[in-house]
């Protein structure tokens, strides 16, 4: 289970934030929907809330909302997807000619959606309970792409700033040496980044301010702008882990070459025969259980000395 939770947390992260309205309430969601299971996040940019669901949960809460359903999730999760998927990438609230949904706010904070749609000439019910997400989730899913897009966008800023100062660098040049305009309107005064930035927040600021619904938008830009920041956060994220891990264990060379590696030399000491059949008897003379594995005879020198040597020859090899 926690595996599954892991696998669609990730699974989420790579997908951007849309822009919806459900009931009129305007809000970003993010969602995924695997073959039997979804994760489903909400947020108002007031809180954020969530819903995992596994197979099991779908279920017990189908059967609690539809008592005269007794098909396994498999036969109607794609119907739930089919339907629940369009209104949360942006869709309106009315799915289809018979779907519908709506949203709800909860006295305790929290958030439900009520599905209603037809499935084989039947009513069909669901709800998604969205509680207020972890703070580690909130974070991952929205505060830290959305720093990291800031200052992206920063950097961006500022090295436009400087192309146009290089730029009226280069015009300033051209009337120096007697070139002129074909285009009175063409003319531009010289970039001040100062004097700009005072004038661009004085006029964008309130503008932005006043229209509450496009400030929730994430456009074309901004959604690729985001996933391209989290495909490279999860690349970085990958390389660290693989350099983290723990090399190889070298091979021991002092089993496989049947001898002892001085530490100060490093060459291989070689056994001499002696030591060498001593220590086979040993071994041989440590192994009971294998001799009391083989069956035991009444009459053991009425066997034939070939059959003993095979067999000895195939315990030790």
């Amino acid at each position: 289970m926690m595996e599954a939770r892991g696998s669609s947390a990730e699974v989420l992260l790579q997908r951007p934030w849309l822009p919806v309205s459900i009931s009129g309430c305007q809000l970003l969601t993010k969602s995924w929907f695997g073959e039997t299971a979804y994760h489903v996040l909400l947020t108002d940019m007031h809180c954020v809330w969530e819903e995992r669901m596994d197979a099991a949960a779908i279920q017990q809460r189908s059967q609690e909302l539809n008592r005269r359903l007794r098909a396994p999730v498999k036969a109607f999760f794609s119907h739930l997807c089919e339907v629940v998927q369009p209104c949360l990438t942006g869709s309106d609230g009315r799915v289809d000619g018979e779907a519908q949904i709506s949203l709800t706010r909860q006295e305790d904070g929290d958030i439900r959606m009520k599905l209603k749609s037809e499935l084989a000439g039947l009513p069909f019910y669901w709800e998604f309970h969205c509680t207020p997400a972890p703070v580690t989730v909130v974070c991952a899913q929205l505060v830290r792409p959305l720093l990291a897009m800031s200052h992206l966008l920063q950097r961006q800023v500022e090295q436009l700033g400087g192309l146009l100062g290089r730029k009226d660098a280069e015009i300033q040049d051209f009337r120096e040496n007697g070139a002129t305009l074909s285009r009175e309107r063409l003319q531009t005064d010289v970039f001040e980044e100062q004097t700009y930035r005072e004038d661009f927040m004085s006029k964008a600021l309130p503008q932005l301010c006043s229209e509450h619904q496009d400030a929730l938008g994430f456009n074309d830009d901004l959604q690729h702008l985001y996933a391209a920041i989290v495909a490279h956060g999860n690349t970085r994220k990958r390389k660290r882990s693989e350099e983290d891990r723990p090399p190889a264990e070298e091979p021991d060379l002092t089993s496989s070459l049947g001898g002892s590696i001085s530490s100060d030399t490093g060459e291989v000491r070689e056994q001499s025969p002696d030591r060498q059949v001593n220590t086979a008897g040993a071994k041989m003379a440590d192994r009971p259980t294998v001799k009391q594995s083989r069956p035991v005879t009444s009459e053991p020198a009425e066997r034939p000395s070939s059959k003993l040597k095979k067999k000895k020859v195939g315990l030790f090899r």
